[in-house]
C-alpha cells in the first residue's frame, strides 16, 4: 500500500490507488476511523506528504525481506492460548544484530495484552496455567511497548516476566525513566555479579548495614599490669562496591512474581 501512495507536488488534485480506495470507503461508511485518520494526513501539503511518507518506508525497511512479510503475514502462533495447557514457546534472534529485535519485543507486546484479555474474558481475571516469560538478554531484543505499565497488572492474571540483564544500566538506557518502576514492580532480584557502578550502587543501599558486635580489650604493661575490655554495638556496611562484586547475593523470595 505505502508504494501505491504515491504524492505529486506539482499536482494537489492527483489521486493515487490508495485516494481511490478511500474515496469508495467513504461512500460506503463516511464515518469510518481509518478514514477520518488518512484524511488528517491528506491535510499535508505535498512535500510534506512526501516526507511524511518517506519517514514511513524508513521505519518500515525490514518489511520490504520476503521472509519478515512471510512471518508476520499469518497468525500460526496462538499467543492467547498459552495459558490454556502447558506449552514452551522459543523466541529466538541473533544477540549481535538487532535488525529484528522489533519482532520480537512486538510478539511480547502482543502476548502480554492477549493473555490478560483472556484472563478477564474468558476465565474471570485468572489464567488456568501460570505464563512465565524467561527474557534473557532483555536489553537487546528492543523496547517493549508500556513494560512499565504491565509488569504491574499481569501478576494478576497469572503471567509473570523475568528479566535478564548484563547490568542494570541497560535498562536504564531502554527504558528511561521508567526503570525504577520496573524494578519496583519485581518479587525478586537475583544479582550473580558484575562490575558496572549503578548496579553495585543499588545492591548496596538494598543491602543495607547490619549490627555487629565490637570487643575492644587492652593490656598495660608497668610495675601494675591492668587489663581492660570494652563492648559496644555498631552499624557496618558489610557489602560495599568491591564486596558486592566479588559475591553473589540474592534478594527476595522464590515466588511466581515478577523478577529481574
Amino acid at each position: 500500500m505505502l508504494n501505491a501512495m504515491e504524492v505529486r507536488e506539482d499536482d494537489e488534485s492527483f489521486k493515487n490507488a490508495v485516494d481511490l480506495l478511500f474515496d469508495a470507503l467513504e461512500q460506503k461508511d463516511p464515518d469510518h476511523f481509518a478514514l477520518r485518520q488518512y484524511k488528517k494526513y491528506k491535510l499535508a501539503a505535498g512535500k510534506t506528504a512526501k516526507s511524511i511518507l518517506i519517514s514511513c518506508a524508513s521505519r518500515l525497511a525490514p518489511f520490504d525481506i520476503k521472509e519478515v512479510r512471510e512471518i508476520t503475514m499469518y497468525d500460526e502462533l496462538d499467543l492467547d492460548m498459552l495459558g490454556d495447557e502447558r506449552t514452551a514457546l522459543f523466541l529466538i534472534m541473533s544477540d549481535t544484530d538487532g535488525t529484528f529485535a522489533f519482532l520480537i519485543s512486538l510478539i511480547y507486546s502482543i502476548l502480554f495484552n492477549r493473555l490478560c484479555e483472556r484472563a478477564d474474558d474468558v476465565y474471570g481475571g485468572r489464567l488456568p496455567i501460570h505464563v512465565r516469560c524467561l527474557i534473557d538478554e532483555a536489553a537487546n531484543i528492543g523496547q517493549i511497548p508500556n513494560l512499565e505499565r504491565l509488569m504491574a497488572t499481569i501478576r494478576s492474571r497469572e503471567i509473570s516476566a523475568c528479566l535478564v540483564l548484563q547490568a542494570q544500566s541497560q535498562l536504564k538506557a531502554l527504558y528511561k525513566d521508567n526503570m525504577d518502576t520496573i524494578i519496583g514492580n519485581c518479587d525478586a532480584s537475583i544479582f550473580l555479579g558484575g562490575k558496572e557502578e549503578t548496579t553495585l550502587k543499588s545492591w548496596n543501599s538494598l543491602l543495607g548495614k547490619e549490627t555487629i558486635d565490637l570487643y575492644n580489650t587492652s593490656v598495660t604493661k608497668g610495675n601494675q599490669e591492668s587489663h581492660g575490655q570494652n563492648f559496644r554495638w555498631m552499624n557496618w556496611r558489610s557489602w560495599t562496591g568491591v564486596n558486592v562484586c566479588c559475591r553473589s547475593g540474592v534478594c527476595g523470595r522464590s515466588s511466581p512474581g515478577n523478577m529481574i
